[in-house]
């Protein structure tokens, strides 16, 4: 199956004297597409910002391609963290430039300052934005001004900006929340076929279960920031979903 994307030995992560997620373990391959479920408050939003680098655990190790973030510093983390991209819940788009400038944002990592600066004048590299909008659907959006577009215009954007990024994996967090349920299904019907055609791998979080039993291969049911089950969607039975909600409550 070649090298692990994501591993996680015995993570625990607080926030001051808060323990959000304790003792967790497990691996993610390439290829696959895990739905991270559980109530509000479960941990999920955490353990994603843990699989990007954008927290380290308190205790634990988190392995991005073989290699531990808390051990890198600098360009090398840079570089690695490079290789996640997330869709964030509330898009994290600059909404008064054009769509391109926001897609462009995906290629900052790889761009000088200057190149950056000067893109915001006249858009650089417009043949591989108009490609990821196109992937998405809204390549007539191109020169739109990002405002004017609807909700689930602007999460296609951002999907096209990490599409852009090229990272190994896509991560998302509560990606349809705002959208309703024919958005919902046309949204995560693009995330599935984006990642099996350009083989990367995805780790969504979803409030609805449904979702993720239609469009993952693999579930992780999260409670109280532990983790309740990890299996395939045809493994699961009624009893199991009903208790992860259930206890929590």
């Amino acid at each position: 199956m070649g090298e692990a994307v994501f591993q996680l030995h015995q993570v625990t992560h607080r926030f001051g004297e808060l323990t959000v997620l304790t003792d967790l373990t497990f691996t993610v391959q390439p290829g696959e597409r895990v739905g991270l479920i559980g109530p509000s408050g479960a941990g999920k939003s955490t353990l994603l910002s843990l699989l990007n680098g954008s927290l380290l655990p308190s205790q634990g190790t988190v392995q991005v391609l073989g290699q531990d973030l808390s051990e890198l510093q600098g360009q090398e983390r840079r570089r690695l963290q490079r290789q996640v991209g997330t869709v964030y819940q509330q898009h994290h788009l600059a909404n008064n430039l054009a769509v391109i400038h926001n897609v462009n944002a995906g290629q900052l990592g790889r761009w000088s300052l200057a190149r950056a600066a000067w893109s915001l004048l006249w858009p650089q590299d417009v043949e591989t934005a108009v490609q990821a909008l196109t992937q998405v659907g809204i390549p007539e959006k191109l020169y739109a001004r990002t405002n004017r577009l609807s909700g689930g215009q602007q999460q296609r954007v951002a999907i096209a900006r990490v599409l852009v990024q090229n990272p190994t994996a896509i991560l998302a967090d509560e990606p349809i929340s705002s959208l309703d349920p024919a958005r919902s299904h046309d949204l995560m019907a693009l995330l599935c076929r984006l990642t099996e055609t350009t083989s990367k791998t995805l780790v969504v979080s979803l409030h609805d279960i449904e979702y993720a039993f239609q469009y993952c291969t693999r579930l992780i049911g999260l409670r109280q920031g532990q983790i309740c089950f990890d299996a395939h969607p045809e493994q699961m039975d009624t009893a199991r979903i009903d208790a992860l909600y259930a206890l929590s409550a």
